[in-house]
Order: C-alpha cells, then sequence, then structure tokens
C-alpha cells in the first residue's frame, strides 16, 4: 500500500542543522495595548516576530466593548477564534453570535464584522495571514479623533482597512 502525500510548501530552512529559535509567551502577561479599558491587545506573535508570514492577537473586549462594522482587507485574510464569552460575526451577510470553540475565516476581499454587544467580556484569537503591522493600526486607532475626515480616510486605506455600507 502507498500513502499519498499532498505537496507541502517548498523548504525554507536550508541549513544543514536544526537551530534553537522558539520563543515562548506567556498566557498571564499584561496586554501589549490596552484602549481605554475597552479592548485588550496581547501581541502574540507580530508580522515582525513571524517574518511577516502571520500575525496572532489574543483579544479581550470588555462588556458592551463595541468592535468594527463591516468591512475587508485586500491584502491579507483574517480568522477569528473564541475562547470566551459571546462575540457578535459578520460574515458578509448576516450577523450571528459566536460562543467559545466558533471559528470565522475571511479570505482577502471577503466582508466581516465583529464586536462584543453582550453584558460580559469576550476573548478571542485574531489570526492575519500574511502577517501586517496590525500592532499599528491597533494603537493608532486612539488617535482618530485628532485627523480630518480625509485623513481618517486615508488613513485606514493605508493600513489595509476599508469599511463598507
Amino acid at each position: 500500500m502507498s500513502l499519498v502525500v499532498p505537496p507541502y510548501p517548498p523548504p525554507r530552512y536550508t541549513a544543514d542543522e536544526p537551530e534553537v529559535s522558539a520563543w515562548l509567551k506567556r498566557g498571564d502577561a499584561a496586554p501589549d495595548y490596552d484602549a481605554f479599558g475597552l479592548v485588550q491587545y496581547h501581541y502574540l506573535a507580530s508580522q515582525g516576530d513571524t517574518g511577516g508570514d502571520y500575525g496572532l492577537y489574543r483579544v479581550q473586549i470588555a462588556p458592551r466593548g463595541g468592535g468594527p462594522g463591516p468591512h475587508y482587507h485586500r491584502g491579507m485574510s483574517e480568522a477569528f477564534y473564541i475562547l470566551s464569552g459571546t462575540v457578535s460575526l459578520y460574515n458578509g451577510s448576516e450577523w450571528s453570535d459566536g460562543g467559545a470553540g466558533d471559528f470565522l475565516y475571511v479570505p482577502p476581499g471577503g466582508i466581516h464584522g465583529f464586536g462584543n454587544r453582550a453584558d460580559e467580556p469576550a476573548t478571542m484569537l485574531m489570526l492575519f495571514a500574511p502577517g501586517a503591522p496590525r500592532e499599528h493600526y491597533f494603537e493608532g486607532l486612539a488617535q482618530l479623533g485628532e485627523l480630518t475626515e480625509d485623513e481618517r480616510r486615508e488613513w485606514f486605506a493605508e493600513n489595509d482597512n476599508h469599511f463598507v455600507e
């Protein structure tokens, strides 16, 4: 009997010997960024950490902490995995409440949105692939009030965030 192996990506590590290069982030670490007590971001693996392969973030949203309305990204996919609480997820056509263990995948160009509209906190993982400097985006949201409408529109476009009606 022969086992057929589906194609794998080509090797990216080509040295003769393996290396010690793994790193660990502890789950009890303080958030890397706290947005006014409404959303806390833990930068688990940033674009810089992964060489641009992906970005992985643990996001804690306060009760009724909100979230972005329908939008899409041109250059990256985004995925959501809910760890606890209830997160409202928009799949491009309807809003649904997701709970622990639920997963939403959004390919580039896919309309989506999310938010915590519940009376309890929620925690989820967000994955962007390929990696993008989303830390810059998360932290920049706090300064949008200082920008004109045109500057905000340009800032969102530069951060690959395109809102739809």
